[in-house]
């Protein structure tokens, strides 16, 4: 049985190049890019390479290039890294109910420490009104974290009009792009973004590495302390290994994003066509016209979701009913909760369909008429 990957949202394979490039460096790159000498010169030209194409790729400068060990650190560590070094200018940050878990708990932290967090709520297309962000800040606004696109239903964001707002007033603006990297057009100048997140990961990477970008004449605090790694910033000794698979991979998704995307929406049209043509019902979760090209969440009324993603995995198809990170919980997404309230039914029937590298549309299509025959099968008794 052929067993078809669709859940890329949630992790993906790591690219061949990037396994040979991590694999070239443990053979043969060890020193350690602090030490003088040639054995940490050659790892220092790694690293030094890597900052400048991952700054490249968002339109920043190389020394606003922080190494993180993924995006659940470059949202830490812009969270608690801006409210420390602001807390003199006021307590009070704004997000949004339907961020990543690692900005929502890292919030959450932060209203233990005498911070003040407003959670903006988002439309039934998971989006939220420019005009909510207005109306929420204060003079004591210190911080705005705004993902760029949506890990659960793909929804974009208004980053762009939400820097604008942003541009005479004292809140630093942050978004994690983990979703949206790779696959969206970053320029974080023309977007007036401060800070930014990335995971290696989510843009066939390895684990364990990302980074975050930290505008230069934004101050932020320090979660980890040690060495002068990362201009003092970010302590500990770099992962050149990994960096290099992550150079890799940025390299490739930045060759191939006019292609992938195009091939991604092809993909969403054949899941709702296959779908259609089989005459059942379902509801999209999120919009077509302003969502991430990968990822495509679908609600199929009289199923239940741990149901429909165990005939799924049988049928040798991967999918996910939302967030990874949120795997074997009970609890409703709290994205989809945001967007349709407590009692809608689409919180038990929402599955998420990602793609990704060495998906074809054939396999898109089986598992398209899998789903068909699943759902069939499931609200005929």
């Amino acid at each position: 049985m052929e067993r078809i990957y669709l859940d890329h949202a949630a992790t993906t394979p790591m690219h061949p190049k990037a396994i040979d490039a991590m694999t070239a460096v443990m053979k043969n790159q060890f020193g350690n890019p602090s030490s003088i000498h040639a054995f940490g010169r050659e790892s220092r030209h790694i690293l030094d390479e890597a900052r400048d194409v991952f700054a490249k790729s968002i339109g920043a400068k190389a020394n606003e290039i922080i190494i993180t060990s993924g995006g659940t650190e470059a949202d830490n560590f812009a969270l608690l890294g801006v409210a420390e070094a602001y807390r003199h200018n006021g307590k009070h940050i704004i997000t949004t109910q339907i961020e990543h878990h690692a900005v929502l708990h890292t919030c959450q932290q932060l209203e233990k420490k005498g911070f003040e967090v407003t959670y903006l709520p988002v439309d039934e297309s998971g989006s939220i009104a420019v005009g909510d962000v207005k109306k929420a800040l204060r003079e004591d606004t210190i911080l705005l974290s705004v993902m760029f696109g949506n890990n659960e239903v793909g929804t974009l964001q208004p980053i762009q009009e939400l820097g604008e707002l942003l541009a005479d007033h004292q809140a630093k603006f942050h978004t994690d792009a983990v979703q949206a990297y790779g696959i969206e057009d970053i320029d974080v100048k023309e977007l007036k973004v401060d800070l930014l997140s990335v995971s290696a990961h989510k843009i066939n990477g390895p684990k364990g590495i990302g980074f975050l970008y930290v505008k230069n004449d934004v101050g932020i605090a320090p979660l980890i302390f040690g060495g002068e790694q990362e201009r003092k910033r970010r302590a500990g000794t770099e992962n050149v290994a990994a960096i290099a698979g992550f150079l890799e991979a940025v390299k490739i998704v930045e060759a191939q994003k006019e292609e992938k995307r195009t091939q991604y929406l092809t993909f969403k049209e054949i899941v709702i066509e296959e779908l259609k043509k089989g005459e059942i019902e379902f509801h999209l979760n999120g919009s077509l016209e302003n969502s991430l090209p990968h990822v495509l969440n679908l609600s199929f009324p009289g199923t239940d979701v741990e149901a429909m993603l165990v005939n799924l995995d049988l049928a040798g198809i991967a999918v996910s009913s939302g967030s990874a990170c949120t795997a074997g919980s009970i609890d409703p997404s709290h994205v989809l909760v945001a967007m349709f309230g407590n009692n809608s039914d689409r919180l038990r029937n929402a599955i998420r369909f990602s793609f990704g590298l060495n998906n074809t549309e054939a396999q898109v299509k089986k598992a398209a008429q899998e789903t068909l025959k699943i759902v069939k099968r499931l609200t005929s008794k």
